[in-house]
């Protein structure tokens, strides 16, 4: 893998961020990070739980017509290591050789008559967009003639992800308009979307007119002392702690600002989504602002709720659904079974949730979802990996 200073970590992040406003950045990002894991191409994907083929978002420069046939003619179960990925948790990388050996892959149709032809070897595919309706998912694959793909590659991969959520889904609010510099202000006004623009602070500075209808009622956002708050007072500090991150530094953000669930409990359900501003970016057109927060009342965009206690405490995916079980109120012994882990293995999680979340005992922890409220309450919603699942049995 090549090395990488943390000014050109960041780079590829904003460039990340960039294609917010321009989608057609894609290919050159995703040629970034070809380049920089020693790959052969690389590949974004947003794909409906429905559908048994995924559809590339972009790829890097690669052989149109190979990738035509990728799409076409391999489903979710025919390449191998895929479906696994798509099961499995959020933001962490899985690797074909993981999942089966070498041998094994060899004797693959799909091995035989497109990749070994092409003379590539492995792939490694991180999940890092998970909701009810689709998923996201970023792969990489490497040539025959290298090394294996190494964890320093998988970590890289994994350190991108959250930066891959949060420009797919702001992306998808703006419902692929092109916003240009000198007439932001009329294309921003017309969109259905709710954006506001704030300081490092979360100081209002500026609001559309959907922005502008939530302010006046109150929900979900508000102003307070011209400061943005969500609705969900549970929120408050989360949502300003994104917004302070954001004005830094892209690199920093992480998965903060990400889904955030700022609608009170018992209310419509209503998510954040905080895009840093950077300078020297095409996002600097929009300074002195220097965070965007766009909100989202749709259903289809909120995220599991694994995923929301990750944006929120920084949790791994294990530590969230240890989380999610206990905060619904079931014991220490019922949470082990349920999660098939063992009275140990849930101690050291417990004790890393209450470091991370600033609790100390199980009834806080209970509290803490309670305060949170929707979407960790909303029933009836299946996630992508229960739904391909499903639908692989039937």
């Amino acid at each position: 893998m090549t090395r990488l200073n943390a000014e050109q970590l960041s780079s590829i992040i904003g460039d990340i961020y960039d294609c917010v406003l321009d989608p057609d950045g894609w290919v050159s990002v995703l040629n970034r990070i070809t380049q920089t894991t020693n790959s052969a191409y690389t590949t974004i994907a947003l794909a409906s739980t429905q559908d048994s083929h995924g559809r590339f978002a972009a790829h890097s420069t690669w052989d149109a017509e190979q990738m035509r046939v990728l799409q076409v003619e391999y489903g979710f179960h025919d390449i191998p290591g895929l479906m696994p990925a798509v099961v499995g948790d959020l933001d962490t990388p899985l690797t074909t050789l993981s999942c089966l050996s070498e041998a094994e892959l060899r004797t693959t149709r799909f091995y035989r008559d497109w990749a070994g032809p092409q003379g590539l070897r492995e792939g490694c595919i991180v999940k890092f967009v998970d909701t009810s309706d689709r998923f996201g998912l970023l792969g990489t694959t490497i040539y025959a003639d290298r090394d294996v793909i190494s964890g320093e590659e998988q970590r890289f991969l994994a350190l991108l992800a959250p930066h891959l959520r949060r420009a797919a889904l702001i992306g998808d609010l703006l419902d692929q308009a092109r916003v240009m510099a000198h007439f932001y202000r009329e294309t921003l006004g017309a969109l259905s979307t709710a954006i506001v623009f704030t300081d490092a602070e979360g100081g209002l500075l500026y609001a559309n007119a959907s922005a502008e209808r939530m302010l006046s009622a109150e929900a979900p956002i508000l102003s307070r002392n011209s400061v943005l708050q969500p609705q969900n007072p549970g929120m408050a500090g989360a949502l300003l702690t994104a917004i302070a991150a954001a004005s830094n530094a892209d690199v920093t953000l992480g998965a903060r600002g990400i889904g955030l669930p700022i609608s009170a409990p018992g209310e419509a359900p209503a998510v954040a989504y905080v895009l840093p501003l950077t300078a020297g970016t095409a996002r600097a057109a929009f300074r002195p602002a220097r965070a965007a927060v766009f909100v989202s009342t749709t259903i289809s965009a909120t995220p599991i709720p694994e995923a929301v206690l990750i944006t929120l405490f920084d949790l791994t995916p294990a530590e969230a659904r240890v989380l999610l079980t206990i905060g619904s109120g079931a014991g220490a012994a019922a949470t082990a079974r349920a999660l098939g882990i063992g009275e140990n293995t849930l101690k050291t999680h417990l004790n890393r949730i209450y470091a991370k979340t600033g609790t100390s005992r199980q009834p806080d922890l209970v509290k803490l979802i309670a305060d949170i409220g929707a979407p960790l309450t909303v029933s009836g919603l299946d996630t992508p990996a229960r739904l391909l699942e499903d639908g692989a049995a039937g």
